[in-house]
């Protein structure tokens, strides 16, 4: 009996010592859940600034050399899992002939496959700051700080990329986002790793200041104070001011560069691009959308992402180019070019007399829609989620977009979540945005979040922006980020507002972002520094 007994208790230790193991695991993936819950559709986005402390301490107070790479891959899954849980949407695929089975295989895959991906970066940031144990508090919130930016950046060069920890505050803290005209989205970055890890290193050091003894009856009140809680509320509250006046000043409305511009919104399902009633119906919507516009007084009508889904060849032969033809407004008509053997996915320029004036190629392609990661294995089982037969290729990253109003910053779909392609453009002289989409085949929270980085494009580049969809959400952005009509979701709309063509220049459109190499060059500095302070101690 005693044996029985004794044997049961040993269990029960060896599942406590499991659990015990596993709970680092479990904070790490619940604290990544909550900075998920900082979109779309939730939008919880002050949690982003205490959602990475639990992480920071996990790893900073981790044995000497003790491997942390799980609880910070299990942060990043929880963060990017939930954030782009919208990739769920293009299940089921069977309009594109896919069965359902398989449909949901892939589905699952790309979704893991993402998250886990950006569970990579956290894991190396976890690696870097780990060895950083026994440092100087403000060493490791420098370094951490600095690595997260960089990795940040070199995620961002990928292809694969969308759920950076700037854009947890976009649509609704327009005032932080301001801090993208400094140096980009990774001034935000920079700002929000910064207060979690001084709240995170005021956590571990509280003892310092909640059990500091009374030496006598005069001992100075501030040994009861956090100092690091006080320097991240500072910190919060300074950086927050600095955003305010950028986003308090005026935005110069000079009648001479108004610029009336028309969105319609087809509404057209894309399980119906391959059918003859789909394009039906797509040449009756936005040709009647382009006449209502043009009757409004107009200056210039948008289209989202192929919203006419043939190529430029067919075009003319439309009944929306001969409505521009007839009423002499310029048209942005989505539609597919052609290079070679293979096609782009394009917006067009019509003019006033229904000619092809500019032309401007997706150049970032989304992975699986537009191309196949691992064509090899997966290529025959998906194909594309396109109407057409060809082969996709990506546009030339340095296009520029010449309008009959004067350049334009151009983006199609996936790009919004590139900053560089908007800096690019408004450098090159781009005097406002026109973003076209379509979103059709995800879930709602993604329209919502990619409608959040348009946003942060327009404050950061300081421009007008008008956002034409297939089913939602278009919108207009004023160079405040300040959203001045945004459309329903799944209806068809047409809507015209004024914009304003600007050729101002923040900082980061000339100057590009400074702030990551400043940060890696000047952390690299102090810890060199340091080690060799140490290094002459023990030769002394």
């Amino acid at each position: 009996m005693q044996k029985k007994q004794s044997k049961k208790q040993e269990e029960q230790g060896k599942q406590g010592e499991r659990f015990i193991s596993l709970l680092p695991c479990l904070i790490a993936l619940a604290s990544g859940i909550l900075m998920g819950l900082t979109v779309a559709p939730v939008g919880a986005w002050f949690l982003a600034w205490i959602a990475l402390v639990p992480l920071w301490v996990l790893v900073v107070t981790s044995a000497k050399g003790k491997n942390q790479s799980p609880p910070a891959l299990f942060w990043g899954i929880g963060y990017h899992g939930v954030a782009l849980s919208w990739i769920t949407g293009i299940h089921p695929m069977t309009w594109l002939g896919v069965p359902w089975l398989p449909s949901l295989l892939i589905t699952l895959f790309c979704w893991g496959f993402i998250s886990v991906f950006g569970g990579v970066f956290v894991a190396i940031w976890a690696a870097v700051m780990v060895r950083l144990n026994g440092q100087k508090p403000w060493l490791r919130i420098l370094i951490g700080t600095a690595v997260w930016c960089g990795l940040e950046s070199l995620w961002s060069a990928g292809p694969l990329w969308w759920s950076s920890l700037a854009y947890t505050q976009s649509p609704h803290n327009l005032v932080i986002l301001h801090l993208g005209q400094l140096s980009g989205p990774n001034t935000v970055t920079a700002a929000i790793a910064a207060v979690n890890g001084l709240i995170a290193e005021g956590w571990m050091n509280r003892q310092d200041a909640k059990y500091a003894k009374i030496s006598s009856a005069f001992s100075a009140p501030w040994r009861f104070v956090n100092k690091y809680w006080v320097i991240a509320t500072g910190l919060l509250i300074t950086l927050h001011l600095i955003g305010f006046i950028l986003y308090s000043r005026p935005i110069a409305q000079l009648p001479e560069a108004a610029l009336k511009v028309g969105i319609v919104q087809g509404n057209i399902p894309n399980r119906l691009l391959r059918s003859s009633e789909g394009f039906r119906r797509a040449q009756e919507n936005y040709t009647n959308g382009y006449l209502t516009l043009a009757d409004q007084g107009v200056d210039a009508v948008l289209t989202p992402e192929g919203a006419l889904p043939i190529f430029q060849r067919n075009l003319m032969q439309t009944t929306l180019v001969s409505a521009v033809k007839e009423k002499g407004i310029v048209a942005w008509i989505g539609a597919f070019g052609e290079r070679g053997d293979s096609y782009t996915i394009s917006l067009f320029t019509f003019n006033s007399k229904g000619e092809i004036v500019s032309r401007y190629d997706k150049s970032k392609l989304v992975p699986l829609g537009e191309y196949i990661p691992f064509e090899e294995i997966l290529g025959g089982i998906v194909q594309r989620l396109s109407p057409l037969e060809a082969h996709q290729v990506a546009g030339l990253a340095n296009q520029i977009f010449d309008t009959p109003f004067g350049r334009a910053i151009a983006s199609i779909c996936y790009e919004s979540a590139f900053p560089e392609q908007f800096r690019r453009q408004a450098a090159a002289g781009g005097q406002f945005i026109v973003s076209s989409s379509n979103d059709a085949h995800y879930t709602a929270s993604m329209p919502f979040q990619h409608h959040a980085q348009d946003i942060m494009r327009a404050i950061e580049t300081d421009r007008w922006s008008a956002r034409a969809t297939n089913t939602g959400y278009s919108g207009f952005i004023d160079p405040h980020g300040r959203t001045l009509w945004i459309s329903g979701y799944n209806t068809y709309e047409t809507h015209a507002e004024t914009i304003y063509r600007r050729q101002t220049q923040t900082l980061y459109v000339r100057w590009g972002d400074w702030l990551t190499p400043l940060l890696l060059i000047s952390s690299g500095g102090a810890w060199l520094l340091i080690q060799l302070g140490h290094t002459k101690k023990i030769s002394d």
